[in-house]
């Protein structure tokens, strides 16, 4: 039955492989809450909130919720696409925290 549908709708078949491939290009990485980072980076998001659209990415980086030499929100506001602003936010924040050597991963900053 599966067949017979592609087969009678050739435009829903092109469309379901364009999802398809955009689904497996899409890049997955990982994430925190706000609520889960530490203060300061905090302080640093509620200032930056403003500024952000709906595509703009932010990716933080930290050891402990303490040492404050050794974190880092790096964001990318102003920004056309979604996932081209988590690539670049993942990427200054790797930037940065091989800087300050911070040991934990970058993730993505969500709500």
């Amino acid at each position: 039955m599966k067949a017979r549908i592609c087969a009678m709708n050739p435009g829903l078949t092109v469309l379901l492989w364009a999802c398809a491939a955009q689904l497996m290009a899409a890049e997955v990485y990982p994430t925190v809450r706000v609520r889960d980072i530490p203060e300061g980076l905090k302080m640093v998001w509620r200032q930056t909130k403003p500024e952000m659209t709906a595509n703009s990415r932010c990716a933080a980086a930290f050891d402990n919720h303490s040492d404050i030499e050794k974190m880092s929100l790096q964001c990318s506001v102003h920004i056309k696409m979604a996932a081209e602003g988590a690539r670049r936010a993942m990427r200054y924040c790797e930037e940065k925290r091989q800087e300050l050597k911070i040991k934990e991963p970058c993730r993505l900053v969500v709500e």
